[in-house]
């Protein structure tokens, strides 16, 4: 059967589904649970049932991807990836039953590259670790390295140096700021933005997109209150400024 699916996908879809999952939840059941249907789908899982053990299997399996439960014992999920952040760039998802908007901006503070709220379905979740996979694997014909004023990215190696400083961004900010630096002077709404980074603009999310755009500022600009390459375009959207 799974040589069958394998024939009607194309190479990309493949090497995405081939990748190695890290689900992490202190709730045995969503465990077997998400595990069960992202098998089915062909992907490898490995789980863990708190942040302190996923410490450990993340540095064992080396997941490509990691689903993240919030509220858990132990260890929680924030102060897991205040750690792994440290040791590794893994797209994070983040698993929470927490509606409060503060909750969802410390996640991406923090680097989550995306959230979903409890309860959700699993064409939900399957389609959301698609795309942060397929962000995360995204090769293509695009320039390896893009200069403007005082910033250098590299895609090969994921590095941004700015003044001959390097700075470091997490997965989405790097992507973000990737897409901003393709078109400078091009104006884009958030919707946009959301769409290039997502693969799909989820209602109400594009007011994600100032949270990393102002944590981009703070890394890459002189003067964050003051920014010279990141642009607001009011009741528009964000673009990277042309005369630098």
């Amino acid at each position: 059967m799974l040589g069958r699916v394998k024939a009607c996908l194309g190479p990309t879809d493949w090497i995405i589904m081939s990748r190695t999952i890290l689900v992490v939840d202190d709730s045995e059941s969503l465990r077997t649970m998400v595990k069960s249907y992202l098998v089915q789908e062909g992907f490898r899982v490995v789980t863990a049932a708190n942040g302190r053990d996923a410490i450990f299997v993340a540095r064992d399996e080396k997941p490509d991807l990691i689903l993240l439960d919030i509220m858990m014992p132990e260890l929680g999920g924030y102060e897991f990836m205040r750690i792994h952040s440290k040791e590794a760039d893994t797209p994070i998802i983040l698993l929470t039953a927490r509606l409060e908007e503060n909750d969802k901006v410390l996640g991406l503070e923090l680097g989550a590259d995306d959230y979903i709220t409890k309860p959700f379905s699993p064409r939900e979740l399957t389609a959301r670790v698609r795309t942060v996979l397929r962000r995360s694997e995204k090769q293509g014909t695009e320039p390896n390295i893009l200069r403007l004023g005082n910033i250098e990215l590299n895609r090969d190696n994921r590095l941004v140096v700015v003044a001959g400083q390097s700075v470091e961004l997490t997965a989405l900010e790097f992507d973000l700021l990737a897409v901003l630096m393709e078109s400078p002077g091009r104006v884009y709404s958030r919707l946009e933005l959301l769409q290039k980074l997502q693969g799909v603009a989820y209602e109400g999310y594009e007011r994600n997109i100032d949270v990393h755009i102002r944590h981009l500022r703070v890394k890459i600009e002189p003067d964050s209150a003051n920014p010279r390459y990141i642009q607001t375009v009011y009741g528009i959207g964000y673009r990277f400024a042309a005369d630098v």
